[in-house]
C-alpha cells in the first residue's frame, strides 16, 4: 500500500505496519488506519501515521525504556476491545513531543497505546492516575508528577 505521510513523503506499507483503532484516537477519533513506521536515524522512535491523513503523525516510543519504574494496569475495556488474554499478546507505546535538545522531549505516560500483536488492533488509553505525568520530561529521572516535585 502506497501512502503519503508527514516526515517520509510517500512511501510503500506492507501489512505488518498496519493497525486498526477501533474506536480511534483521542483527537482523531475518525481516523481508525494507522501505520507504524521506523524512524532509521534514531531505531527508538516511531511514527504512528494516519494512512488516511498525511498531516496525523505522532512520534512514539516504549515508555519501559525511557522512564524508569513506569507500570500500570490495563483497564477491563481496553482488555474487553482489543481481546486481551494474556500480557504477551500486547506492546504499549507513548506519545512524545520532541524538542531540542532530546532530553527536553516529553512523553505522556498518562495516556498510553496498547497494541495486540496478534489482532493487529490498538487503543490509546486514558490512565485516571496522577501517579505519572502526561508530560514527562524523558531527559529526567525519576518520574514524578509536577505535583510531587
Amino acid at each position: 500500500m502506497l501512502i503519503k505521510t508527514k516526515f517520509f513523503g510517500e512511501i510503500e506499507l506492507n501489512s505488518e505496519q498496519l493497525w486498526h483503532f477501533p474506536k480511534g484516537i483521542p483527537g482523531f477519533k475518525d481516523e481508525r488506519e494507522f501505520a507504524l513506521i521506523p524512524i532509521e536515524v534514531n531505531t527508538m522512535f516511531q511514527v504512528l501515521q494516519s494512512i488516511n491523513v498525511s498531516e496525523i503523525a505522532l512520534i512514539v516510543a516504549n515508555p519501559y525504556t525511557l522512564v524508569e519504574n513506569y507500570s500500570f494496569d490495563i483497564d477491563e475495556p481496553t482488555i474487553e476491545l482489543l481481546d486481551i488474554k494474556q500480557e504477551g499478546d500486547v506492546f504499549v507505546l507513548g506519545v512524545l513531543s520532541l524538542k531540542e535538545p532530546l532530553e527536553a522531549s516529553t512523553i505522556n505516560l498518562q495516556a498510553p497505546i496498547v497494541f495486540h500483536i496478534s489482532k493487529k488492533i490498538a487503543k490509546q488509553m486514558i490512565i485516571n492516575d496522577n501517579k505519572f505525568a502526561v508530560r514527562h520530561v524523558i531527559g529526567s529521572q525519576p518520574s514524578l508528577t509536577k505535583e510531587e516535585a
